[in-house]
């Protein structure tokens, strides 16, 4: 009878470094680090996220690859940096769509805030240059996972601030997990309207209804 061999145990897989090497401090290299950003974003539409490299990048913005990795040590930290620029615009759509007024007051004030948000973010991702592949690599790459889940959380947290202020009586945990719910809920939305062919506004009007149905049973609960 053979000796059971000892479990195997994969290696796990590095992380490839994500943070800009340095900032620009002159305008002429600022000049060269929004280039770099703008040709990714343009090549990354272009060709996809499997063939985008940084030596594709230079060629396109007419760098050698030590101009561009003196500011980006690969091309996971210049989708890094896409990455973040998009979330930020996205954020603050939330902002101007979910405020206090708009959790105290009607239902049907709700729904339509957050049918506007979904729109609206859908539009910023479609006007900003890559913006759905970037949004697709920060799915779709390990690598880029925290950059997305970041921004998440940020906005989970104020909109729970928010959603307390509103509901004083209601666990913070409980409001907090609605917040995340409804973050990545939107997200997935947006991201199946650029999958399939849909009619945006109907898309947005419908999942708003859902999610602002949730408000009936939070403030029944509350009031309870």
């Amino acid at each position: 009878m053979s000796a059971l061999l000892p479990p195997m145990t994969l290696p796990l897989r590095r992380k490839p470094p994500l943070a800009t090497k340095k900032q620009p401090a002159q305008q002429r290299a600022t000049e060269t680090y929004e280039r770099i950003l703008e040709v990714t974003a343009q090549t990354l539409a272009d060709v996809g996220i499997e063939r985008l490299s940084t030596n594709l990048v230079c060629e396109r913005a007419g760098l050698t690859p030590p101009a561009l990795y003196r500011y980006f040590p690969n091309k996971y930290a210049l989708l890094s940096e896409l990455g973040q620029r998009l979330m930020q615009h996205q954020n603050v759509v939330v902002a101007r769509w979910i405020t206090r007024e708009v959790i105290d007051g009607p239902l049907d004030g709700v729904e339509r805030a957050l049918e506007g948000l979904i729109v609206d973010t859908y539009e910023v991702t479609k006007n900003t240059p890559g913006g759905v592949w970037i949004m697709r690599a920060l799915r779709a790459v390990p690598a880029l996972q925290d950059v997305r889940l970041a921004s998440h959380a940020a906005v989970t947290q104020e909109q729970a601030r928010l959603l307390a202020q509103a509901l004083p009586q209601t666990p913070l945990a409980e409001l907090t997990l609605v917040s995340r719910t409804v973050v990545e809920l939107i997200y997935a939305t947006v991201e199946m309207i650029f999958d399939e062919p849909l009619d945006v506004k109907a898309v947005a009007r419908m999942v708003a209804g859902m999610l602002a149905s949730h408000m009936v049973h939070l403030r029944h609960t509350a009031a309870g």
